[in-house]
């Protein structure tokens, strides 16, 4: 996962290899590091726009992962893109894990709308990037929350409330609270502070500002996390092969 910021606005991009192997090449770490390049002059949010365009060292992005692949000798694959930004304040990057200076395992990105000095924002969006990076949440706030994982959700907590045996008003009420915990744990604004586990997000946030004397807004951040959701993906397509040679 490589990371670029340019004072208000930052992108990540995730490519992937087969192999570690291929990820700690200096070619290939190069390449993630002037995509990313490509993609934060773009303001790119997919990977077909960066493909198509110009690579700084001549021809396309997608010409030179080509060539990148026939020399190599392992295929490598521009996954995702997500660029964010504020129109004053800051954009604060962090990697953890890193391999080099701006790519590694976990990217993170986050977009500080405010009047506040440059410090105080990178100090705050410090703090914050290093608590999306363990804390893992799937939104900005609850609104934000996939419809799909939401009804996964509430269909497992119906399940383990049903098994009470309690009236059916109750289980409703039981799984009402389930899905208000659910949500509070994974919208970000709302989950705990990592560092002390009982202040919410946008507390710290809020006390941030009021010790700046500024208004600090989080208005969106960035999570990527190399590989996620592609053993999911593989799985869901075995099945997919598996039905369809069945039928």
């Amino acid at each position: 996962v490589g990371v670029a910021v340019d004072g208000t606005k930052g992108t990540a991009v995730e490519v992937n290899s087969q192999t570690d192997f291929v990820a700690k090449n200096e070619q290939f770490q190069d390449f993630v590091r002037k995509t990313t390049g490509v993609a934060l002059g773009l303001g790119a949010n997919d990977a077909e726009a960066i493909l198509v365009a110009a690579y700084p060292d001549g021809g396309t992005v997608q010409e030179v992962l080509t060539n990148n692949i026939a020399t190599i000798g392992e295929n490598q694959v521009i996954r995702r893109a997500k660029t964010v930004s504020v129109s004053q304040g800051r954009v604060v990057s962090y990697v953890h894990n890193a391999a080099t200076a701006g790519m590694g395992g976990i990217g993170v990105l986050v977009a500080l709308e405010s009047e506040a000095d440059a410090a105080t924002l990178d100090g705050l969006g410090k703090q914050l990037a290093m608590h999306i990076a363990a804390a893992f949440p799937l939104s900005l706030d609850e609104s934000g929350l996939d419809q799909d994982t939401l009804d996964r959700e509430a269909a497992i907590a119906r399940e383990k409330a049903a098994e009470s045996g309690k009236p059916a008003e109750i289980v409703e009420k039981m799984v009402e609270g389930a899905m208000k915990k659910f949500a509070k744990e994974n919208a970000l604004l709302s989950q705990l502070f990592v560092i002390d586990n009982k202040t919410p997000i946008s507390e710290v946030v809020a006390q941030a500002g009021k010790a700046a004397g500024k208004d600090i807004k989080l208005v969106d951040y960035v999570r990527y996390q190399l590989g996620e959701g592609i053993e999911k993906e593989v799985s869901d397509f075995a099945a997919e092969v598996a039905a369809a040679v069945g039928a």
